[in-house]
C-alpha cells in the first residue's frame, strides 16, 4: 500500500505565467429541491480544488439560490421536472455548453434525484458526452440494474459509489475482505473500460489491473455530503489535466487528508462534510 498515489502531488506549484484557461472548465450537474446541499458542495469542491471555472447546471427555478449560494461559481439554468430536478429536456443545451465553453470535466448525480426524466439525462450524458465524467450518487443510481448500459459510455468515466449504490448498479453483493474486493473491482473495472473508486474504509481504486488502497480518512466521514465533495475534487483534478485514474487517486487521498485534519478540531462525531471543505486548502498546502 503506498502512503501516496505517486510522491509527488503533481498539479503544484502552478506556473506563474498561467490564468484560468489553463486549469480546465469543471461542469458541475447537481441537485434539485430538497437536495441543494449536494450541489453546493460538489461545486465549491470543484472550485477549492483549483478549476479555473466551474459552472454548476441546475434546474432554472433553483439558480437564483445557487446564485446566492456559490458567488464564485457560474450558473446555467435548465429545463427541470416539477420537482425541481434536471430533465431530459436540457440535454441539447448542456451538450451544446460543453462543446462552446471548454467543459474538460463533468460531475454528474450529486442530489440529482431519481425521477424518470433525469434518469434519462444522466443515462444519454454518459452516452455522448465528449469529456470524462464522474458519476455519483444519483447518477450513479440512474443504472440501477442496468449496468451493462455503463458500457456505451464515450468519454472516460469514473464511477465512484459506496456499498449500496455499488449493490442497486451491478446487482450483486458488496465483497467482504480487501483482496476479495479488489479482485472484483478489476474485473468489473475491464468490462466496463472505466475507473471504479469503491469508498469506505481503506477506498479503493481500481483501472483495469491497477489498484491503489486510500489510507486516509477516519469514521467522521461517515455523514452526508462527504461523497459530494469528493466527486468535485476528483472532476477539478481532471479539469486540470490528470488522467482519470491518477485524479481518482489524489482525489480520495486529499479528500481523506483533509478529513483526518479536520478530525483533530472537530472530533469523529461532529465531523461535517463542510469540514472537509473547510480543510482542503490545508490538505494541499
Amino acid at each position: 500500500m503506498r502512503p501516496r498515489p505517486e510522491k509527488k502531488f503533481p498539479l503544484l506549484p502552478r506556473k506563474k505565467n498561467s490564468d484560468k484557461r489553463n486549469y480546465g472548465h469543471a461542469l458541475v450537474l447537481a441537485g434539485s429541491r430538497g437536495l441543494t446541499g449536494a450541489a453546493i458542495l460538489a461545486s465549491r469542491a470543484a472550485l477549492v480544488s483549483g478549476a479555473g471555472l466551474t459552472t454548476l447546471g441546475c434546474a432554472a427555478s433553483l439558480q437564483s439560490l445557487f446564485s446566492r449560494s456559490l458567488v464564485e461559481v457560474m450558473t446555467l439554468g435548465l429545463p427541470s421536472t416539477t420537482n425541481g430536478a434536471l430533465s431530459i429536456a436540457g440535454y441539447s443545451r448542456i451538450m451544446a455548453f460543453i462543446r462552446s465553453r471548454g467543459v474538460n470535466s463533468i460531475a454528474l448525480g450529486p442530489g440529482l434525484g431519481c425521477a424518470p426524466s433525469t434518469v434519462s439525462l444522466v443515462r444519454r450524458l454518459v452516452s455522448n458526452a465528449p469529456v470524462p465524467i464522474v458519476l455519483d450518487a444519483d447518477g450513479l443510481n440512474a443504472f440501477r440494474h442496468s449496468a451493462k448500459l455503463l458500457k456505451t459510455h464515450r468519454g472516460p468515466l469514473v464511477l465512484t459509489p459506496h456499498e449500496r449504490e455499488f449493490e442497486r448498479v451491478f446487482a450483486t453483493a458488496w465483497p467482504r475482505g480487501r483482496k476479495t474486493r479488489a479482485t472484483l473491482a478489476k474485473k468489473l473495472s475491464k468490462i466496463y473500460d472505466g475507473v471504479l473508486v469503491l469508498k469506505g474504509p481503506g477506498t479503493l481504486v481500481v483501472s483495469g489491473g491497477s489498484v491503489y488502497e486510500n489510507p486516509t480518512g477516519n469514521p467522521g466521514m461517515a455523514k452526508g455530503g462527504a461523497g459530494d465533495v469528493l466527486t468535485g475534487v476528483i472532476a477539478s483534478f481532471i479539469g486540470q489535466g490528470l488522467d482519470v485514474f491518477r485524479a481518482a487517486c489524489w482525489g480520495v487521498y486529499c479528500h481523506g487528508l483533509a478529513a483526518d485534519l479536520a478530525v483533530k478540531e472537530t472530533g469523529e462525531l461532529a465531523l461535517t462534510a463542510s469540514d472537509i471543505l473547510k480543510f482542503l486548502p490545508k490538505a494541499f498546502r
